[in-house]
């Protein structure tokens, strides 16, 4: 395929426009180049990875120049639905790209790898049963792009993501999990060791990326590419990095052992079984599938990234830069959403304080409303 710079309008798709990185995909798109790229976001009630034929009826009517697949199952979901969804229907995604003879770009993820120090592209989880389902279905459909580019010819390239990081992520998971933690005084003490480092992913920064690989294809296809900030961060730091920009007392600074931690998490678990049985929907936190990496170091290369053409718009940002907005920004949400257990934000007021006068004055709101605010909104005709 031509690059995506030769003249002409070019259609894209991206499935799992709803999540973070599609999200910040979707929003790029049609910002920055809307007069070069028109992008379609299906949902899953017009395209589901779980419905073959939503694939392909789709798919053959838009017939777009490329596809980029970011939708992921749910953490904690059965071997079934991440089946279907993170293997299955990206394959499916793959040879529908493989017909139309586009781009297809997938985002992958470090669970595919072992623990270990600048990991390469290479390296990867040896395949077998006792994976997680979501690193089984993760690192399954890495092996499958990459024999379908060998045998097949597909034109692909894979993304893997560090531990990622971004604004106008509506799920409490990942980063969003140990933020929300430490501001409501759900880690008393610290669930790592000294020295335990991660690799960790820009969200903002991904579109940029995914841009300018569409628009090399010679150089980045039937490539995997591991898309993380330059340097690693010691989790402990991170944490106590969050703790002191909110001001809080915990976690303390001790560190739990992991064998403790275990405990901790076995205790966790029989606690929600018991709230099954007596009916209370519960379910164990997604993020303890992943205790151990608490403990572990896992760091990627991102030298591969480095010696190709592409150059970050950002090259300073890392997840210390960005802290303070996405504090501002997810405390303020979780506030208005009532999350909070323990923390109060006080410090985030609805403009004109309208808030007050909905909690305490509805009966006046109404009438202000009323009397102000209910004529023609002109601009629209501007």
């Amino acid at each position: 395929m031509p690059p995506l710079n030769n003249p002409g309008k070019k259609l894209g798709v991206i499935v799992g426009g709803s999540g973070l990185i599609g999200g910040y995909l979707m929003h790029y798109f049609k910002t920055k180049t809307p007069d070069n790229i028109e992008i379609r976001t299906p949902n899953s009630k017009k395209l589901s990875l779980r419905e073959p034929q939503d694939i392909i009826g789709y798919l053959k009517r838009h017939k777009p120049d490329f596809i980029i697949n970011s939708a992921i199952a749910a953490l904690g979901s059965d071997a079934h639905l991440t089946y279907e969804v993170n293997y299955l229907g990206a394959v499916y995604l793959a040879r529908a790209a493989l017909a139309l003879n586009i781009p297809y770009i997938h985002i992958s993820s470090a669970a595919t790898l072992p623990p270990g120090e600048s990991l390469t592209e290479e390296d990867h989880l040896p395949l077998n049963p006792h994976l997680s389902n979501y690193a089984k279905s993760k690192l399954m459909i890495e092996m499958t792009l990459k024999h379908m580019h060998k045998v097949e010819g597909l034109d692909y390239t894979m993304i893997r993501l560090g531990i990622v990081y971004g604004q106008h992520d509506h799920k409490i998971q990942g980063v969003n999990r140990l933020l929300f933690s430490i501001v409501d005084q759900g880690m008393p003490f610290m669930l790592t060791k000294k020295g335990v480092r991660h690799s960790y992913s820009n969200a903002n920064i991904v579109p940029y990326f995914v841009h300018h690989i569409l628009q090399n294809r010679q150089e980045f296809s039937g490539q995997l590419y591991h898309f993380v900030d330059p340097e690693p961060v010691e989790l402990a730091k991170l944490i106590l990095t969050i703790k002191s920009y909110i001001e809080s007392n915990t976690p303390k600074e001790v560190y739990i052992p992991y064998h403790v931690a275990k405990i901790g998490k076995a205790w966790v678990e029989w606690v929600i079984k018991i709230l099954i049985h007596l009916g209370v929907k519960a379910q164990v936190p997604p993020e303890l599938l992943f205790l151990e990496n608490f403990y572990k170091t896992q760091t990627l290369s991102s030298e591969k990234l480095q010696a190709s053409s592409f150059v970050s718009p950002n090259p300073e940002a890392t997840i210390f830069t960005e802290l303070p907005s996405l504090i501002d920004y997810y405390l303020a949400r979780w506030d208005h959403l009532n999350l909070f257990t323990t923390y109060k934000n006080k410090d985030y007021i609805c403009p004109n304080n309208k808030s007050e006068d909905f909690l305490n004055s509805p009966q006046e709101l109404l009438k202000k409303t009323h009397a102000d605010s209910i004529g023609p909104l002109t601009e629209v005709l501007e």
